[in-house]
């Protein structure tokens, strides 16, 4: 039974559904590169863990006491790549006014050079040194870091991030002694605190004290979801002092509080298949597969176990565990996206520093990079990854997203195309090279890209779902009905009443005049499964309005309006409704309204006729033109 789902790794279910609206209206992906509005999906087949708020806690329980320098300004991002400031910056004043706005700006690596500047005017400025760092440790400058620590601690004996710091160099050391005389000092205020306390055992164990690495893991006091950090972190400790009964039976404890935690998983499937338990280290592994198919690690691991290879443990050695706690943690600040980027950066420059070859730091830290629109810094750290890790193509995928987020085309569809040309079957360097055409409204050439993918499919899925609707919307938009349906029908096979796909054929159907009493059923059952998505409920209120079924319409899309208040197409169709039950006034406001949202150009022509001469004239025009015959003039 799951009782704690505390996400550890990364997660892909759910990762490819859009917020599509209907077929005449620009999708959402579309508008994002001039609008800023959200994508249509992310591909997470890379991303890192989306951990619950009780994680992200527990990992922000150590910071609250390192002082007011590290977390300042908690909307700051990484930026490691930026053009360095300016020479004529030579006062304290104007440096650390400079680093200031670099904070505000998101960029890190000027904040940092700024703050060093002031700090050299200003050597005993306790505020100062405390941010010069923590920006210095967010930037992966690990020397400059523990330099500043050691002088922190001139200071201010008691700084406790600054000895978390200077432990983990003694554990890169091996130092282990040293590393767990800085842990202790930094426990002294909270001796149930749970990342140094993490860190302190697995420096034990380098001491090769495994029996006190493991007193401290089952010492730890706090709240309930503890338990999964100390069955986890005391699993894999017992499994390098050689206790493979004590390993495997921490490890089962810890799946069975999260059977959906990938380094969970793997370690338990590890430890069973080291105990001989092959078949059963197979179902565990499995199993995740069918609920994320396709996972790079989970896959290799089922692999090596299909040719009978006992795998080695998780991590192999003291730092490599000091470094799964690091990187857990800022992978899960860096997922929650609450501002605390600096945090996360730290956290995973730390993972990384004890562990460089940490392909899940380097992914966790790229996806922190793009999830503050630092896109060259993401394409660098994904560009890392070793061209034999079973993520490196994984990783590759998200380097042509972020081609694509800046703005290049030909580079992200160059990259994305040679993936797709290597390996058809891929279908995620499919769905994203896919989308990146559709971004571009080049409908025709991604129907090409997707009929590549869906070829390669054998037997569909129900996860294959996605590809059809896809591949559908470009047939819709290219003006190939007939294989546009087709391909809707056979998602909602594959994914029955998948509100997407119930709006997106449902309102094409309303808006051709076709199926409408099957159309309302299926909008109506998309708005029952997303009722706060504002494209699917103003799809339901234009079927009532297609329908002559005004009051109804009105009060669908009012609501569609109160959920998206920016979208012109919603404001145009609540005017419609509104003209058409007499409240002419607010019509004109609502077709104003909606004139000034920068509605596609078509759309825009149909808005202002309907201002200049009411719904029905311009109506009675659109069929006069569709008819071939003159549409009637009015005088102005």
């Amino acid at each position: 039974m799951r009782r704690v789902p505390l996400k550890l790794a990364i997660k892909t279910a759910n990762s490819n559904k859009m917020p599509f609206c209907n077929p005449r209206r620009r999708p959402p992906l579309a508008k994002a590169a001039v609008k800023g509005r959200p994508t249509e999906e992310r591909f997470s087949v890379t991303r890192l863990p989306i951990a619950s708020a009780r994680f992200i806690a527990a990992a922000l329980i150590f910071s609250a006491g390192v002082g007011s320098g590290l977390l300042v300004a908690p909307h700051q991002a990484l930026a490691t790549t930026q053009e360095k400031p300016a020479d004529y910056v030579k006062s304290f004043s104007g440096s650390y006014l400079a680093a200031r706005v670099a904070q505000s700006n998101r960029d890190l690596s000027n904040a940092s050079v700024f703050f060093q500047k002031a700090l050299e005017s200003d050597p005993d400025n306790l505020h100062l040194l405390e941010q010069a760092f923590s920006l210095s440790l967010a930037g992966g400058e690990m020397d400059k870091a523990l330099a500043f620590a050691e002088k922190l601690l001139e200071a201010d004996r008691e700084n406790r991030f600054a000895r978390l710091a200077l432990g983990i160099q003694a554990i890169k050391e091996r130092s282990f002694a040293g590393a767990t005389g800085q842990f202790n000092r930094a426990l002294d205020a909270a001796s149930s605190e749970l990342t140094a306390s993490l860190l302190a055992a697995w420096a034990k164990l380098g001491a090769k004290k495994p029996d006190e690495a493991l007193a401290m893991i089952d010492s730890l006091k706090g709240p309930e979801w503890y338990r999964i950090f100390q069955t986890f972190h005391g699993g894999m400790i017992a499994e390098l002092a050689g206790r493979k009964d004590e390993a495997n039976r921490r490890l089962a404890a810890a799946y069975e509080l999260d059977s959906g935690a990938i380094r969970i998983v793997e370690a338990y499937a590890r430890s069973l298949a080291r105990n001989g338990e092959m078949e059963k280290a197979k179902t565990v592994l499995s199993g995740y597969a069918e609920q994320v198919p396709n996972q790079p690690l989970i896959m290799q691991a089922m692999k090596g176990l299909d040719e009978g290879l006992t795998p080695a443990p998780l991590v192999k050695t003291a730092q490599e565990g000091a470094s799964e706690v690091l990187y857990g943690i800022g992978s899960a600040i860096g997922s929650d996206r609450g501002g605390a980027d600096e945090l996360a950066a730290i956290y995973l420059q730390l993972s990384l520093y004890l562990h460089p070859d940490s392909d899940l730091a380097r992914i966790s830290l790229g996806s922190l990079y793009e999830q503050l629109k630092k896109h060259e810094q993401a394409i660098e750290v994904f560009g890392g990854i070793d061209a034999d890790s079973p993520m490196k193509r994984n990783a590759e995928i998200q380097v042509g997203l972020n081609y694509n987020q800046l703005g290049k085309l030909d580079e992200a569809r160059e990259h994305l195309r040679a993936l797709v040309d290597a390996n058809p079957a891929d279908l995620e360097a499919v769905k994203a090279l896919g989308s990146v055409l559709r971004q571009h409204k080049k409908f025709s050439e991604a129907s090409v890209i997707y009929s590549l993918g869906i070829q390669t499919i054998k037997e569909p899925r129900r996860g294959d779902w996605w590809l059809y609707y896809a591949r559908g919307i470009t047939y819709e938009r290219t003006k190939q009905w007939p294989k546009a349906e087709a391909d809707f029908l056979k998602a909602l096979e594959l994914e029955p009443d998948e509100p997407f796909v119930l709006n997106y054929l449902g309102y094409s159907w309303v808006d051709m005049g076709m199926n409408l009493d099957r159309a309302l059923k299926m909008l109506q059952t998309a708005v029952q499964k997303r009722p706060t998505d504002g494209y699917i409920v103003d799809s339901l209120g234009w079927v009532y309005y297609r329908l002559g079924q005004y009051d109804k319409a009105v009060r669908e899309l009012e609501r569609a309006v109160e959920l998206k208040p920016d979208d012109p197409v919603i404001n145009d169709h609540l005017g419609d409704a509104y003209w058409k039950v007499g409240r002419k006034l607010e019509a004109s406001f609502q077709w104003s309204h909606a004139r000034d949202m920068d509605p596609e150009p078509d759309e825009l022509k149909k808005i202002l006729r309907k201002l200049q001469v009411g719904l029905e004239e311009a109506t009675t025009e659109k069929a006069e033109a569709a008819d071939g015959t003159e549409p009637a003039t009015t005088s102005q």
